[in-house]
């Protein structure tokens, strides 16, 4: 089944310029959605380290914890990669770099 491309007649005046910036907005929002998922995702990556952080040192939690951890996460969240037990050190070093 081929389907024959569609014949557009040409193009109202003023039609490119539109395009142009159109094109231009949608790459902007693109860019400002990418940042904004990656602040949040460091914040939360900042977080779930400082936890770690908090719990080993007021409830003497030792390091096993973050390979049951990375198993947790990965069993709630098949479809997300970063919470590998190297990964959820990263956070934790992250975190102890950067308290605040």
């Amino acid at each position: 089944m081929t389907e024959k491309p569609v014949s557009l007649s040409s193009s109202p005046q003023g039609y490119t310029d539109w395009l142009v910036e159109l094109k231009g907005r949608i790459h902007a929002a693109q860019q400002r959605a990418t940042l904004a998922v990656n602040r949040e995702l460091v914040g939360l990556y900042w977080q779930i380290g400082r936890d770690i952080l908090v719990r080993q040192a007021e409830q003497g939690w030792g390091a096993k914890v973050i390979d049951r951890l990375a198993h947790d996460l990965s069993t709630a969240f098949p479809d997300m990669k970063g919470f590998s037990p190297r990964n959820l050190k990263y956070m934790r070093a992250f975190a102890e770099a950067w308290p605040d």
